[in-house]
């Protein structure tokens, strides 16, 4: 089979292909509807399909689109891994919980963000609590998001956060920048002022569906650090911790994490894989994320800083808000084939791996 065929064009592809590829593995579908609707008034919903026994003790789970566009890998990769009968040979006793589009609103309407200009993945905080601050941001905002996008603004902008790095170092720049934020709602990488409707929805379906689960693998697909075609391996916990020691088990000794600086990733407030023991308490959890390179750093930070300005600032459907959700798309989406066969043989690997895992 020709992996490439497995990857769409836009949402509305990706969701066809996902729910037929499901349907035809003899998958169990449901689906949760958005409230809002994508471009042209389409349907805007999270699907889920579970392979396996409902009673299963072992449960892989695969979610797509936490970062909205990056949903193209993620979904490419869930729809090739069903596309193979995959899901035909699980072992017995464990079960494989595919999560379609967790925020269908960032993949529709290509935006990493939800439909709050929320990073669902710096939203998994106690909103009861004090809330991190990232004084660096705050000193930044101006720069990082300036309320005019053209070439003078973008200019000053440039020197402005040069000038940080000079001082700092780039890896502090982009750990102001990417670290996660919850002072600047039309900024970018914004932690929310409360939980979203994703972050709602993925917390009900895991509680609902794996509640019985004594042990759960993650595989979290996303996009926009790194090489071209590399899919870096990423866990949140901190090496030297039982699930770090898991993970390097299932998928060997090149896992990375953003904690003692190995990964390509900022230091994240907030994330998903590090909710799993608040949200599966019963469980032991192994979370990793998949994150596949495409441009240059610097390409996919400007492609976000636009997307912030357009949708706070400028007009979606004007000559200049086209180019930028191109530019967004293409900072997310290595739409080539060779960028696919890469996704599809690395997923392909981390999946076997993690039921191995599971399994023993």
């Amino acid at each position: 089979m020709n992996s490439a065929q497995s990857f769409a064009t836009d949402y509305r592809d990706a969701r066809s292909k996902f729910l037929l590829a499901a349907r035809e593995a003899g998958g169990k579908i449901e689906s949760v509807g958005h409230p809002d609707r994508g471009p042209g008034g389409d349907e805007l919903a999270t699907d889920i399909a579970w392979f396996g026994p409902r009673s299963a003790e072992a449960v892989l789970v695969l979610v797509s689109a936490t970062h909205g566009v990056e949903g193209f890998c993620g979904s490419g990769a869930q729809v090739d891994w069903l596309r193979r009968d995959e899901a035909s040979r699980l072992p017995l006793g464990l079960a494989v919980m595919v999560i379609h589009a967790i925020n269908p609103y960032g993949f529709a309407w290509l935006r990493r963000v939800t439909e709050d200009n929320v990073d669902l993945n710096r939203n998994w905080v106690d909103f009861g609590a004090p809330l991190p601050a990232n004084p660096a941001y705050d000193a930044l905002s101006s720069a990082i998001c300036p309320p005019v996008w053209d070439e003078a603004a973008q200019a000053d902008s440039a020197t402005a956060l040069a000038e940080f790095a000079a001082q700092n170092g780039f890896p502090a720049l982009q750990q102001a920048v990417s670290g996660g934020q919850f002072s600047h709602p039309e900024g970018v990488f914004y932690g929310g002022a409360g939980p979203t409707w994703s972050r709602r929805t993925q917390s009900e379906i895991l509680q609902s569906h794996l509640g019985q689960a004594g042990r759960v693998g993650v595989i979290d697909f996303h996009t926009g650090l790194g090489p071209w075609g590399y899919g870096e391996q990423i866990l949140t916990d901190r090496r030297g911790s039982p699930a770090f020691a898991r993970a390097t088990k299932w998928w060997g000794a090149s896992i990375t994490s953003p904690a003692d600086g190995t990964s390509t990733s900022a230091d994240i407030t907030g994330d998903n894989l590090g909710a799993l023991p608040g949200l599966l308490p019963r469980a032991e959890c192994t979370g990793m994320a998949l994150e596949v390179g495409t441009q240059s750093l610097i390409e996919v930070l400007t492609a976000l800083r636009a997307d912030a300005w357009l949708h706070a600032h400028g007009d979606v459907a004007s000559p200049q808000g086209k180019a930028i959700k191109a530019q967004v798309r293409n900072a997310f989406y290595g739409d080539t084939d060779d960028w696919k066969g890469m996704v599809a043989g690395q997923s392909l690997l981390a999946i076997r791996q993690a039921i191995t895992g599971l399994s023993n």
